[in-house]
């Protein structure tokens, strides 16, 4: 099937008289027969629920959709995308483990990172993503477990060279993550590009109306343990909880995931309610044309703030003359994505001044859903900071950031003059 069939049928396959749309399980268990029927399921030893907390249908469906979409091997959802990153991660990392990722992430996975798991023993190098394959490799160590980056970064809208940062990856035995959250898999497909496992906040793009927050984990299935079974002994020795069974040689492909079901979710929770995975599923049959239309008025905008004469730089990969165009062409080739960063003439008062004259678009720190919204990040997310601290995170002190909706783009264009016009 193509992308768009997909996002309608994949996932879920009603039997002769069965519901149409995927069911809400709404049950925290499930009955079983015998105690040997549970037993079985608590030894991994059959396929099954027994408890919402590790697995649920609902989710199930959807993260199949998902995993399809993304051309993987296997999904599981997450109660939002940071716990999506923690869990890919943490999944192959442990205490002494290192951490090679691009500075340009979002604000939040940069701190999980640098700050939270750091306090957990696990250390995170950060790089400009831009630079070449024989400086990137300097930052590689021993110890090194994962290299991590965003499709498209958030807020700054750079284009991740995915083929770039997979030769890196393997030539140093270990896989890369990428977050494809602005892009989607509608936009970019990471693993064709040699990414070996995707992560999703389903919270913006995929749910697309901001009714429910979400993760999403995709194991591509490529990565091969246990050629390096040293560096990940979770996946390559006895898991002593579980009887003893080694997950990459039991459960091949599946490996992955399995660990970060039967092993992560057990332990950390952080599922993601059946009622929200429903409402993300039907979020995901509208993705293919809500994305064509956000990357339509996203470039429409781009280019009339590009020509005012108020404004001081925009950001849009897909914006001729961009950077980053020549990336997304090869990697993006139907569009980027919603999101567009640029900046105001006169700093931190006349961008404060412009965003409060707006009436259609709407102040808010969501992004990427059905209506228009913005944010100021040295004024709201990052107000604490200084201008040179701003620099040095890659955020400009000027930086706006534009999540371009679904209404129509004249309408928001006047609403961008007449803002404008009052600074």
């Amino acid at each position: 099937m193509k992308k768009e069939t997909k996002c309608l049928h994949s996932g879920y396959a009603p039997k002769n008289g069965e519901p149409r749309q995927i069911p809400i399980y709404q049950s925290t268990t499930f009955k079983y027969d015998s105690s040997d029927d549970m037993g079985k399921l608590f030894d991994l030893e059959a396929s099954g629920y027994f408890y919402t907390r590790l697995q649920n249908p609902t989710n199930d469906f959807t993260a199949a959709k998902i995993a399809d979409l993304e051309g993987g091997a296997a999904g599981m959802l997450t109660s939002s995308g940071q716990a999506a990153n923690f869990f890919a991660l943490f999944n192959i990392c442990e205490a002494g483990s290192h951490i090679v990722a691009s500075s340009s992430i979002y604000g939040g996975t940069f701190n999980l990172l640098g700050v939270t798991m750091k306090k957990m023993g696990i250390e995170v190098t950060f790089v400009d993503q831009d630079l070449p394959e024989e400086e990137l490799a300097k930052a590689f160590r021993p110890n090194t477990r994962a290299m991590f980056g965003e499709t498209i970064s958030n807020p700054t809208v750079s284009v991740l060279d995915i083929e770039k940062f997979a030769r890196l990856a393997h030539s140093h035995g270990v896989p890369l993550i990428v977050d494809n959250t602005f892009a989607t898999p509608v936009n970019c497909q990471p693993i064709k590009w040699g990414a070996d496992i995707v992560t999703h906040s389903t919270t913006k793009y995929m749910d697309g109306h901001a009714v429910g927050v979400g993760g999403a984990i995709v194991d591509s299935g490529n990565f091969n343990w246990m050629a390096y079974a040293d560096k990940y002994p979770g996946l390559t020795t006895p898991d002593e909880s579980y009887h003893g069974i080694i997950y990459a040689e039991k459960f091949g492909k599946l490996a992955y995931i399995t660990k970060a079901t039967a092993q992560l979710m057990r332990d950390l929770g952080s599922i993601q309610s059946p009622q929200n995975a429903f409402y993300l599923m039907n979020g995901l049959e509208s993705l293919h044309i809500r994305m064509e239309r956000h990357c339509k008025n996203a470039l429409s905008i781009a280019e009339f703030l590009n020509d005012n004469e108020k404004i001081a730089w925009v950001d849009y990969p897909d914006l001729a003359g961009d950077k980053y165009n020549d990336m997304a062409v090869k990697y993006l080739p139907d569009g980027s994505c919603g999101v567009l960063a640029f900046a105001v003439k006169g700093g931190r008062e006349k961008a404060v001044k412009f965003m409060d004259s707006l009436k259609l678009a709407t102040i808010a720190t969501h992004v990427a859903d059905a209506k228009t919204c913005l944010l100021h990040p040295a004024s709201h997310t990052h107000r604490q900071m200084t201008d040179e601290q701003l620099r040095e995170a890659g955020i400009a002190p000027d930086l706006i950031r534009l999540s371009v909706g679904l209404e129509n783009v004249d309408d928001l264009i006047d609403d961008l003059k007449q803002a404008l016009e009052k600074i």
